[in-house]
This record gives structure tokens, sequence and C-alpha cells, in this order.
């Protein structure tokens, strides 16, 4: 399994008329599955959900051009993960430090709703990405899709690893954290704030510091 889907992956009917319609709409943007930004020597992976319509999806970069790249990126700059400004641009010259993101669905799903089988479809994809990876020490996965779908690509059952916002578990060989999305709805609704999202990254840092 490529570590990639290709540009016309095929293997999600839904996401695939989904994309056609799109770049019939706005044929200027990626509408594609996005592919994992960062270095691949990096020890910490960032797993997010799914590109978002007017986001990645149209920029081509994870988290990249929606609030959510806006609180995620401002935080790896903070916690050193980052270098540069974010600037919602592709080619703003950002840069990431020992770290890489990927999406655990490639492409952008209808109202941001992968379903059950997309996201198992997908999931290869995720398992390849992570095998890319050779010094892959901490991964963070932001919100319950994107966890699970770790905890069961590193071999654990969901029941024996469940999701929360500031968990830390040793699964597979990796420390796994958990936090909730940095989507704008839980931002607004209190749901995660700044101060939450840090502190999830600050214990990343002090881990990796540590080893």
């Amino acid at each position: 399994m490529l570590a990639d889907p290709g540009r016309d992956c095929p293997l999600c009917p839904r996401l695939v008329s989904f994309r056609s319609t799109w770049r019939a709409a706005e044929p200027s943007w990626f509408n594609a599955p996005v592919p994992a930004f960062g270095p691949q020597e990096a020890r910490l992976l960032i797993v997010g959900l799914a590109p978002g319509l007017r986001g990645a999806n149209r920029t081509g970069r994870p988290f990249t051009g929606d609030y959510a790249g806006d609180l995620l990126y401002e935080t790896l700059i903070h916690f050193g993960f980052a270098r540069g400004t974010y600037r919602a641009d592709p080619d703003d010259g950002l840069e990431l430090i020992d770290a890489r993101i990927v999406n655990a669905v490639r492409c952008v799903p209808p109202e941001n709703k992968p379903t059950t089988e997309e996201i198992r479809t997908c999931r290869p994809f995720l398992a390849a990405a992570m095998a890319q990876m050779p010094r892959l020490s901490a991964i963070v996965a932001l919100g319950k899709i994107a966890h699970d779908s770790v905890v069961v690509t590193l071999g654990e059952r969901m029941s024996r690893a469940p999701f929360g916002h500031g968990t830390r578990r040793e699964i597979g060989g990796h420390t796994v954290f958990g936090s909730y999305h940095c989507s704008r709805y839980n931002t607004n609704t209190g749901v995660l704030t700044p101060e939450m999202f840090r502190a999830v990254f600050s214990q990343v840092r002090s881990f990796l510091d540590a080893a």
C-alpha cells in the first residue's frame, strides 16, 4: 500500500463523487487526497480527521486555509514544532520541525463527516504513513475519529483505549495523546480552549524532550 493515495483515488465512491463535483465547481482548488506534511524523520505525528472543504481540500496542505489551522500552527510554533509564519497558504514557507501532519481520511467528505466504511478504507494509508516514519515516538490524535483510527492502526481495540481529551496511552510501542479537534465549532462552543489545546502539546514537548 502506498503511503499516499493517487490524485484520482477510486476507493470511496461517495468521496469520488463529491470530489468530482468540486473539481467542476472550483477547478483551481486542490480537490484531491491531501498528502502528509512534514519530515518523515519526525518523532511526532499529528493525526486529524479529514480535509476541510475550503481548507486543505482547497490548498492541498493539512489544516491550511481554515480556523483549525490557525490554532494548530500557532500552537506548533509556540512549542518549537514549526518555524516561520503561517498565512493559510501552502506557499507561506512554514516548516515543521520534528513533526508531521496527516489526516485519518485523506479526501474531503460531505459535511465533514466520513462514513465508517470510508474511515476503514483509508486506514491502510495511515498505517503506511506511520511506517514511513522510522523515528516515530509520539502521536497526537485530534478528535475521536482520528484517535480511534490510530488505536486500530496500532493494533489495539478501541474499547481498551477510549478517546478523551488529555489522555496519554502507550499503544503498540508509541505514546498516543488525545485531544479534542481544534475546529472552530469546538472552540466557539467552549469544548476546547486554546489553553486546553496548548496543555496537550506541552505534555508532548516534555515527553519528547525527556526521551
